[in-house]
């Protein structure tokens, strides 16, 4: 059945929800193209323009397989001393495959004692994570990390 004899000969519930269903992907299609390290570079620069970025002071915890996509546990810890001079402003975890880069983003003052936090996110395929540190001087500190995303376990 084509979609004009559907359209003709269905019901008004089916056209409806037709109609539905191509709104959602009209909305959808653009979003659902994946970034890339391009992505993830435009949306650094977009907040600390060509600033420097150093290496150290990131632990970033990811485990190198994940089995299960849908659930990936990430672990960030900034090494720092938290005092109201010397800081860990902000973070933000950044992924190049997923449909926006940035993924999450945490605030931090001297109150804090520690910069760290975990969650756990959504990765559809094999990609990098990347995380930025800004700290209260205005240096930036980044690392990088590769989480490979099998399915159902079997390599991927």
């Amino acid at each position: 059945m084509n979609m004009q004899t559907l359209i003709r000969n269905g019901s008004r519930r089916d056209v409806l929800a037709i109609g539905g269903l191509a709104a959602l992907v009209a909305v959808l299609a653009p979003r659902m193209a994946l970034a890339d390290e391009k992505a993830v570079q435009a949306e650094i620069n977009k907040l600390y323009g060509n600033k420097k970025l150093g290496e150290g002071r990131i632990k970033l915890d990811v485990p190198q397989i994940a089995e299960n996509g849908l659930v990936v546990p990430i672990n960030v810890e900034i090494e720092s001393p938290m005092s109201a001079d010397d800081y860990v402003k902000s973070v933000h975890v950044f992924a190049d495959g997923n449909p926006l880069p940035n993924v999450v983003s945490y605030r931090f003052t001297p109150e804090c004692g520690k910069a760290a936090a975990a969650t756990r996110m959504r990765l559809a395929q094999t990609q990098n994570i990347v995380c930025v540190a800004e700290m209260s001087n205005g240096a930036l500190f980044s690392t990088k990390a590769e989480v490979k995303v099998t399915i159902g376990g079997c390599g991927g």
